[in-house]
């Protein structure tokens, strides 16, 4: 590993002097943040959610609306039953009308106080020699209040199902960070872990290259069989071979990292870290604990509980029996003078109330209120699954740790004597015990191993990364990360 972070460095100063980015996963998980287009498709959503929310508190404030009817003219032709004879009529007016209404929340009614204003020139000729007319200013001033009754609150259940669709959205943003997080580390290691190959296939190469070398040396000096140099060439093509693979690989790794990143894909970059593993204490019950109380999941199962009891209520107010009732009170006035539109005021109370009563519909209430009942069943049932996932995702990340940390202790004792054996094979070789075949296998064995390493302990950073999401503790600093996530939803 030393080897491998001393050429990370080099080729750190190389990627400076070809233009390339020298990425580290800091600078990853920022890029990200910014530029990621699964966070900016979360973060529009809970745009949008904050906007709905605002929006339906706005509406639940004092309207103020202004109704202008500048001018209004008509002129008719109409029958009077009662008189039995023609008569025409003639009409010129302006009208406007000031309403301020107020929603009541708590009982879904609303309070209204409005004033109309106008002026009038109307003319009814009878015959040629019969007419009427009159001008004047009309104000009409009232009080009224509309109540709906035997029913649910609709303004009431409207506001704390936008709120439960914020928060949900806040909660799917922040998984949505945590999901980034674990989707560009998994994508960051991919590319350390495609460069590390290449690095070890380099090595390989430059190994079946000195190996080429030795036995081209000794055949030159009829010291070897010609065979043994065509099976070192065979080496060095085979490990040739191998470079050009990883050199794909990388590349392709890059081209998905940059995807999840949201970078262009004609932009250039090397990932640069220290991939060091110490093993970390874990508590398997604590981490269920942890998990079972924190994993904001559940939370977001306890939304869709609400909403769908939101929806049993809807579901049972369909041909309910309900009434509304209307009052309003007010004066009006009417007169010739604008001074005196009030000389002669006259009271206009007004009571109505009015009911539904349904009689049959067929069995259809009854059957949707089945169909809901059902959702909320299913819905109980996958809560429960949930639960039993979540602590099931928690246990099997704990053992996939303990595993990882004994595949990394075996594969550092396989490192260690794979290099020896190649060592003392390679000096074998060199003295012409030792065909060229051979020695391939010990150079594949070496490379095969050092991959091995560099891969367990990846699989270690990222399961204890898998386990911090799942629980939303991070063991390393034996600290919840709630409060960091709380900041996120309420920032």
């Amino acid at each position: 590993m030393r080897k491998l972070c001393f050429c990370a460095l080099l080729m750190l100063g190389s990627a400076s002097m070809n233009g390339q980015i020298a990425l580290t996963m800091e600078k990853a998980l920022e890029i990200a943040g910014v530029n990621s287009p699964d966070i900016k498709t979360s973060l529009m959503n809970l745009e949008r959610s904050k906007l709905n929310l605002l929006a339906q508190r706005a509406a639940l404030k004092s309207r103020f609306s202004l109704d202008l009817n500048p001018v209004t003219y008509s002129k008719n032709r109409s029958f009077d039953n009662r008189l039995s004879q023609w008569y025409t009529n003639e009409s010129f007016s302006t009208m406007g009308t000031f309403r301020v209404v107020q929603p009541i929340l708590w009982t879904d009614g609303s309070i209204s106080l409005v004033n109309s204003f106008g002026w009038q020139d109307n003319k009814s000729q009878i015959t040629s020699s019969s007419t009427n007319e009159n001008k004047a200013f009309q104000n009409n001033l009232y009080l009224s209040l509309n109540q709906p009754l035997f029913t649910y609150n609709r303004t009431k259940m409207t506001l704390k199902e936008l709120e439960l669709d914020y928060e949900n959205s806040m909660i799917a943003y922040a998984l949505q960070q945590l999901n980034l997080e674990r989707n560009i580390t998994t994508s960051f290691y991919s590319v350390y872990t495609a460069q590390s190959n290449l690095l070890i296939s380099e090595e390989a190469l430059q190994s079946a290259e000195k190996s080429y070398e030795i036995i081209n040396n000794k055949v030159e000096a009829d010291l070897a069989a010609k065979d043994e140099l065509f099976q070192a060439e065979l080496n060095l093509s085979t490990a040739l071979s191998s470079v050009e693979d990883a050199r794909v690989t990388v590349e392709n790794a890059k081209d998905q990292l940059k995807q999840r990143l949201g970078m262009p894909l004609d932009d250039d970059f090397t990932v640069i870290t220290e991939v060091n593993v110490e093993k970390v204490h874990i508590d398997l019950d604590q981490a269920v604990q942890s998990a079972m109380t924190s994993r904001l999941e559940l939370r977001q199962r306890q939304i869709t509980t609400e909403q769908l009891e939101f929806q049993m209520i809807q579901t049972k107010a369909l041909n309910e029996f309900k009434g509304d009732v209307a009052l309003s009170i007010g004066i009006m006035g009417d007169n010739s003078a604008f001074g005196k539109i009030y000389e002669h005021p006259t009271q206009n109370p007004r009571v109505a109330i009015s009911f539904s009563v349904p009689i049959f519909d067929w069995g259809e209430r009854k059957a949707r209120i089945k169909s809901q009942e059902t959702a909320m069943k299913i819905n109980l049932l996958q809560g429960q699954e949930e639960e039993k996932t979540i602590e099931m995702d928690v246990r099997q990340t704990y053992r996939n740790l303990e595993n990882d940390y004994r595949q990394i202790e075996i594969a550092r004792q396989n490192v260690k004597n794979a290099q020896l054996t190649y060592d003392l094979n390679l000096e074998r070789y060199r003295n012409g015990d030792l065909s060229g075949m051979e020695m391939s296998q010990f150079e594949n064995q070496l490379s095969s191993k050092k991959i091995s390493l560099v891969q367990a302990m990846i699989n270690y950073k990222i399961d204890l990364l898998n386990l911090r999401i799942l629980t939303l503790y991070d063991f390393a600093a034996n600290r919840s990360i709630m409060p960091e996530i709380n900041m996120l939803l309420h920032k």
